[in-house]
């Protein structure tokens, strides 16, 4: 039985990241698609706006149920200080619902603006979108994890690849871009290129 639980893991973890294998995100150098949302406060954010104080970091995260995104948040969090003293900012977007941003808010403290990319805008237009295949929405459900609930009709059973931008007049800069949600880019790399 362990064995077929095991085979039956291994299936499910190749069907993901098949899924995910044509994404490509941007580039160094490419031009950041602009972008406005609203954040967690109900404020308006616009990246072009935004870059005329300085680089923006920008984070893509799953969701506030996933420990790892959480962590890597916290994360930033903590060392939001050390970003700001280098005249950048910090925005997180996820294809949650704000009900549900609000409950990422409350675990890793984020003081930043977290967005909620209502229609995946943001996130196709930064290739780091993929629809979750059949099998791992029936794993997740198992976990309590219910996408359309947690991301609504709308953005449904899609989830971005945990990419990391950095972004100063308009380009990138920084990439980091792993379809292993489990690897996340360092903050210490991310402060230097700040």
């Amino acid at each position: 039985m362990k064995k077929i639980t095991l085979f039956l893991s291994f299936l499910i973890s190749v069907f993901s990241v098949t899924a995910q294998a044509d994404l490509k995100g941007l580039n160094i150098n490419d031009n950041a698609p602009d972008f406005t949302a609203v954040d967690q406060n109900g404020k308006e954010f616009n990246l072009k706006s935004q870059l005329k104080k300085g680089a923006v970091v920008i984070v893509f995260y799953r969701g506030q149920w996933c420990p790892y995104c959480n962590k890597q948040l916290k994360q930033l969090e903590d060392s939001l200080s050390m970003i700001l003293a280098k005249g950048a900012s910090v925005v997180a977007i996820t294809p949650e619902k704000p009900e549900n941003v609000a409950k990422t808010i409350t675990k890793t403290k984020a003081t930043y603006p977290v967005l909620f990319d209502d229609g995946l805008k943001i996130m196709k237009s930064y290739d780091v979108v993929f629809k979750v295949d059949d099998i791992t929405i029936e794993r997740y459900k198992k976990f309590g994890i219910d996408f359309a609930e947690a991301n609504g009709t709308i953005n449904g059973a899609n989830l971005p690849v945990p990419a990391v931008y950095i972004v100063k007049n308009g380009k990138v800069i920084f990439r980091y871009f792993d379809i292993d949600y489990k690897m996340r880019a360092y903050v210490v790399d991310i402060l230097k290129y700040l």
